[in-house]
């Protein structure tokens, strides 16, 4: 099964830590959204989507990469976020419209430094810790025992 994972993860590669740890343990393509914002994701029969939430929203170049997604794939998102509820509207309501199939959602903490939370450390300090990644790889390993 052809498997690509469409990321953003830049300040603190908070994202990055779970896909690298999903890619060390399954042939999975990895595709930084930041440098192919229009990746050609035809090929592949499982993709994930995966971005730390900046303002209540995944980030603007994976919702833009899942727009150009074929419709009908099987799909699965993973974020990361400094608050406890992360917030997976935007890239959810894209995904109805591609009517595609979504095997589930991956969520964990990961360090938030912005604006005023810069001032004291930063929200989520630690995170994501040995857990929240051990907790990603079991969520992909799901994923793929429900797909065999």
């Amino acid at each position: 099964m052809q498997t690509a994972i469409v990321y953003y993860s830049k300040h603190h590669g908070n994202t990055k830590k779970l896909v690298d740890a999903i890619a060390q343990q399954w042939d999975v393509t990895l595709i930084d959204a930041a440098s192919n914002p229009n990746p050609d994701l035809s090929a592949y029969d499982l993709i994930g989507f995966a971005s730390g939430i900046y303002f209540g929203r995944f980030h603007k170049s994976v919702l833009k990469a899942a727009e150009n997604l074929p419709e009908g794939k099987k799909v699965f998102i993973m974020c990361t976020c400094g608050a406890n509820k992360p917030r997976t509207t935007s890239i959810e309501r894209i995904l109805r419209s591609k009517q595609v199939r979504l095997l589930g959602t991956y969520s964990c903490r990961g360090l938030d430094t912005f604006g005023p939370f810069k001032l004291v450390g930063g929200l989520a300090k630690g995170h994501p810790n040995e857990n929240d990644i051990a907790g990603a790889v079991k969520f992909f390993a799901g994923i793929l025992s429900e797909l065999s």
